[in-house]
Order: C-alpha cells, then structure tokens, then sequence
C-alpha cells in the first residue's frame, strides 16, 4: 500500500507518468419499445422491459496528475487484451516516456507474462522495459485512481441503456474528450501518514 501512496506523492514528471489502469464489465441493454419523448410538464420516459444484448468491457487508463484519460471498448478483457492496451500506452500515448510507472490491482491478466502471451519476446521485452508495475494490495483495489475514473463515467455516461458496442465506444469517447480538454485530474488526499494512522490493524504492533 505505501509503495502506491508513495508514488502519489511525487511530483510531476512527464518523462515518468504515473498512470492508473483497471477495467470495468458494461451489460449491453435494448430498449424493447421507444422511449416517450419529453413533453411540457413531463420528462422522457422509458419502458422498463429491456432487451439484453451481451457484454462488452472498458478499459480505463488516466494520468490523475495530467488530467488525462483514455476509455477503450473491447468485446473481453483476456490477457491479450491487456497486452494491447500496454502496447498501446507504451506506443501511441507515451512513446516519449522514458517509463510509465503504472497503478492497477492484481487481476490475474495483469502480469508481464501477458505480454509474453501476445507478442514475440523481444517485443514483449521492448514493452516491459518501459513499464513498471505497481499493484495495490487484495482488497484494497479502492487505492487504484482509474476506480475514481471510473466511477464518474459510469455516473455521467452509463447510467442509461446501451444496446451495441458501437454506441458505447461513441459515447465514452465524447465522453473522454470532454473531461481531457477541461483537463479535469483526480485530486488524491490520503497519504502514507493518513494510513498510518486511520488503518493501525494492516501495521503490525512493535513493543
């Protein structure tokens, strides 16, 4: 836990971002009839029958201090989904980066093995070179900044039903240039001194 909050601690510095990652399932619902337009003196209304259409997975990157996040839409969250969105950090996002220090939970997909699984291995060699992994403890997921992320977009954006993959991909990403372009970060309050203090039984006791 105090490796992550340590990390929280440290200035900026662009040539070693930190950033959070996680992923969230999203259940892909239909309307089963139209919805009733707004009309004077009354809301829109909907159905509550559904259709549902399947699944589909998010995956949240963001660079709390930067105020910068990337939502991608995939149909699974396998192991060599993981490895493209490393891929994709490393090569499209950060390719000045000298190393992307990056925050997630111990999902048994996020290991550098998973790499090995998608590429050759001196590219997954290349990739892992320029990342290093920080993992919050079991149960303490709630350390992860892409939760906070998450949680707002599931709030501001998911909150009605999505029937296909596609309008959840348009939608989250109207969504992600609208909080990147106000650069809106995610301010972190709790440190290694506050859980220290507020968390005595995860320390062990010393007479």
């Amino acid at each position: 836990m105090e490796d992550v909050l340590d990390l929280y601690e440290q200035p900026y510095d662009a040539s070693r971002p930190v950033v959070c990652f996680d992923e969230k399932p999203v259940q892909l619902l239909a309307e089963t009839r139209l919805p009733r337009p707004v009309r004077p003196g009354r809301p829109q209304r909907f159905d509550y029958e559904y259709e549902r259409r399947g699944t589909a997975n998010i995956f949240m990157a963001v660079e709390p201090l930067a105020g910068w996040r990337q939502v991608t839409v995939t149909e699974r969250r396998t192991k060599l989904d993981f490895a493209a969105q490393m891929k994709q950090l490393v090569d499209v996002c950060y390719p000045d980066a000298e190393r992307i220090r990056l925050v997630m939970d111990n999902l048994n997909t996020h290991k550098p093995a998973s790499l090995y699984e998608a590429f050759p291995p001196a590219e997954a060699r290349r990739l892992l070179r320029r990342l290093e992994f920080h993992y919050t403890p079991k149960h303490a997921s709630w350390l992860d900044m892409a939760e906070i992320e998450l949680s707002v977009l599931s709030s501001q954006c998911l909150a009605h039903r999505i029937a296909d993959p596609d309008t959840l991909a348009a939608e989250t990403a109207a969504w992600q240039k609208r909080r990147n372009q106000a650069g809106i970060p995610v301010k972190w309050r709790f440190t290694v001194n506050d859980a220290r203090q507020r968390l005595p039984h995860l320390y062990p006791e010393h007479s």
